[in-house]
């Protein structure tokens, strides 16, 4: 995988190419990753702000920024009027299934907890946290908190997410002089941050499981 992303990488067209296609390409994987929280859209983010730091348009970073930004939140809206849905159906929906199924009990106790008493900056955090913002989002739906509501906090939640991985792709660009070594650095970094809250609670699992389980 790493071997293909250099190769496309080095392979970059001109940047008026890159503009034309990139920046709808980065639209619809953000927002795919919104409805379908399997995309890695904050790698993705990364590797675009890479390309755009090593661009000559003074705007590309700020192109990249609002792009991302306004995709990760339509996204969001649109996934959670879709779990709306699903709340007010006595069937329910695959949506709403779908998010159940991604949230533990005990995580969807614990956002339902932080909700009630922080609700945007919450929202926000849970953009920010790794893994954290299906289970907030989930907690809103139960709660029956307005679309409106939801969206005021989400708004200021996609920014700072788009901000933070956009500045990790800088950093990335800044360190490497060629594009494709930037855009490995930026993606290594996002996958390693996605999986530390996840291995972190693995180890605390281990540490707390009584001697002799297992």
């Amino acid at each position: 995988m790493i071997e293909r992303l250099v190769t496309v990488v080095r392979e970059l067209p001109p940047e008026s190419t890159q503009q034309a296609v990139g920046y709808p390409s980065l639209f619809l994987l953000v927002a795919l990753g919104a409805l379908v929280p399997v995309v890695p859209t904050g790698a993705i983010v990364s590797s675009a702000a890479v390309v755009a730091f090593h661009q000559t348009t003074p705007l590309s970073l700020l192109f990249v920024f609002l792009t991302a930004s306004g995709a990760a939140f339509l996204g969001d809206l649109a996934l959670y009027w879709l779990g709306q849905r699903g709340v007010r159906s006595r069937n329910g929906s695959r949506w709403l299934a779908a998010l159940r199924g991604r949230v533990t009990p005990e995580r969807l106790a614990h956002a339902q907890d932080r909700l009630d008493s922080h609700q945007v900056p919450v929202l926000v955090l849970s953009r920010l946290v790794p893994a954290g913002r299906i289970p907030v989002m989930l907690a809103c739906l139960l709660a029956g908190m307005p679309l409106r509501r939801f969206a005021r906090g989400d708004l200021p939640a996609c920014l700072a997410w788009a901000a933070t991985y956009q500045l990790i792709g800088i950093l990335g660009g800044s360190l490497f002089p060629e594009p494709w070594q930037g855009v490995v650095a930026a993606v290594g970094l996002t996958v390693l941050i996605s999986a530390a809250p996840a291995l972190w609670r693995r180890l605390r699992g281990a540490r707390h499981e009584p001697p002799g389980a297992g």
